[in-house]
């Protein structure tokens, strides 16, 4: 496995830790389809991390999972209000107010 690989394959499993550590900090009730929709949604904010290897091509392993953890949390929060705010007009096709 090359190195680009490892690092996008920590990324995707740090993210759906932070998921999983959101899930079960959670207080409402969990259901399978909240629980897989958070892995899915952590794993890819994550990955999102990987980008910055555009900007600096030489950043170390460290650097990239510590970015990718924050943008993990950040990312994932901020879609999840989004979600919760827009998400539901867009599922049921009703423009929002």
């Amino acid at each position: 496995m090359q190195e680009h690989e490892k690092s996008l394959l920590s990324l995707i499993i740090l993210g759906a830790l932070i998921a999983l550590g959101k899930a079960l900090n959670s207080s409402e009730p969990m259901t399978t389809r909240l629980f897989v929709g958070r892995m899915i949604l952590g794993s890819a904010t994550s990955v999102a991390a990987g980008a910055i290897l555009i900007w600096i091509p030489g950043i170390s392993p460290l650097a990239i999972n510590g970015l990718g953890a924050a943008l993990g949390i950040a990312g994932f929060q901020a879609v999840e209000i989004w979600l919760r705010r827009k998400g539901s007009s867009l599922l049921t096709g009703k423009k929002p107010q």
